[in-house]
């Protein structure tokens, strides 16, 4: 059970705090509630962009790491489809130095065509080198626009192309920060040795100031029902053949997610999960084998992936995964496996409320589902699941007709 308060500035920040005096840290957490989904498609990989842009200094601040580093603090950032998360640790008692940099940049960065030039660089570097000259690096730049047709979640965070980056100019930039860098488009958690009344103080002094920004309607298309089966074949220099198979799933709210969520882990969690255990051990088919949701917050994917042994077929492969997913289709699972599964999740999520980042980082993005509080609820929620509710998601979604596969053959 994470305990903590809230309490929202004029400006439409809404503000967490989590009150833990048995650490000597605190921790400061920002979710902007921007993704690669918010992007215009002819100008994809922004979102990821602002990441670095947000690290190359602010009006006030030129230098963000140097101040930091000073008082002995750490941070860092990453960039989903759906959310932007930044996130400083340091001792509690240099706290306030969190809300000055953190303020400052939400206030305004330092936009000037050098930096922008810096960390357009810096990310054509990473598209290339993560992504194109990676074995199965484009595997989602391949996936995502195979599996959606409308919905933007058909471009990988890092982009659609290059060009994209290479294009960005200083206005439209400018522009995207404007839309969604703002207090009303964030949500602050606080944690640890800290109390409410010092946040908020804190909080009003250095975020109070700054406008709340415009509010817009997020109107993104809606991903219609893929009614036919998908294919593509990928001929790469990779070292093994890979097989790789979406599905449409329930979007991050839906009242069905947690039962696709376990099904993912009967399916792949650990040595004794269906897949590893059958088609590794036992059949000596796969290399190694995985099934895991992408926890969109629209509908997202649930995705099959493996790599089959040197001298099996991607026939021979692709049917034996089809052969497990219809057994789950056709029987319930067993009391004893889906409890197992079931003491998995339970495990992962007390250790998740162990580490004060983990707190934050949870209670901020469960505030974005609806209610920070539903992250205590969340294990429970996990535990009511029934072997019928999963028998249902499985017919419902390993369907031929909702599946897109991606077959990389090694050159």
């Amino acid at each position: 059970m994470v305990k903590f308060n809230r309490f929202t500035l004029s400006n439409g920040l809404r503000v967490i705090v989590h009150e833990d005096i048995t650490t000597p840290m605190a921790v400061l957490n920002i979710l902007y509630d921007v993704g690669a989904r918010d992007e215009d498609p002819k100008q994809t990989g922004f979102a990821h962009l602002f990441e670095h842009l947000m690290f190359g200094g602010s009006v006030n601040i030129p230098n963000y790491d140097e101040p930091l580093q000073r008082v002995g603090g750490e941070n860092n950032a990453f960039t989903s489809n759906d959310i932007t998360n930044y996130y400083i640790t340091l001792p509690a008692v240099n706290i306030e130095t969190a809300f000055w940099l953190e303020s400052d940049r939400m206030l305004s960065l330092a936009f000037s065509e050098k930096s922008l030039e810096v960390q357009r660089n810096v990310v054509i570097e990473e598209f290339k080198q993560r992504y194109l000259n990676q074995p199965y690096g484009d595997v989602w730049l391949n996936l995502r626009p195979l599996a959606y047709k409308a919905h933007p979640y058909r471009w990988a965070t890092i982009g659609k192309e290059i060009s994209h980056i290479e294009d960005a100019r200083i206005g439209d930039v400018k522009a995207f920060f404007a839309k969604h860098y703002n207090p009303q488009n964030a949500i602050m958690v606080v944690g640890g040795d800290v109390t409410t009344a010092q946040v908020k103080k804190l909080a009003e002094k250095w975020f109070g100031p700054i406008p709340a920004g415009n509010k817009y309607n997020r109107d993104l298309p809606q991903e219609p029902e893929q009614l036919a089966a998908r294919r593509q074949t990928v001929t790469a220099k990779v070292p093994l053949n890979a097989l790789y198979i979406a599905f449409h799933m329930p979007a991050r709210n839906d009242e069905h997610y947690h039962a696709v969520d376990l099904l993912s882990d009967l399916l792949s969690r650990g040595n004794s999960s269906r897949l590893y255990r059958t088609l590794v051990k036992d059949k000596q088919l796969f290399s190694e084998i995985h099934a895991y949701t992408t926890e969109s917050l629209d509908a997202g994917v649930f995705v099959v992936d493996g790599k089959p042994v040197a001298g099996v077929s991607i026939e021979t492969a692709e049917a034996a995964i089809w052969e497990e997913l219809d057994k789950l289709k056709n029987e319930p699972v067993g009391i004893d496996e889906l409890t197992k599964v079931k003491n998995k999740t339970e495990s992962t999520m007390a250790f998740s409320e162990m580490s004060l980042l983990d707190k934050a980082m949870n209670l901020a993005y469960f505030e974005l589902l609806g209610d920070a509080e539903l992250f205590n609820l969340e294990a429970a929620q996990y535990l009511a699941i029934t072997p019928l509710q999963i028998q249902h998601q499985s017919q419902d979604i390993f369907k031929k007709e909702n599946s897109s596969t991606l077959v990389y053959l090694a050159e």
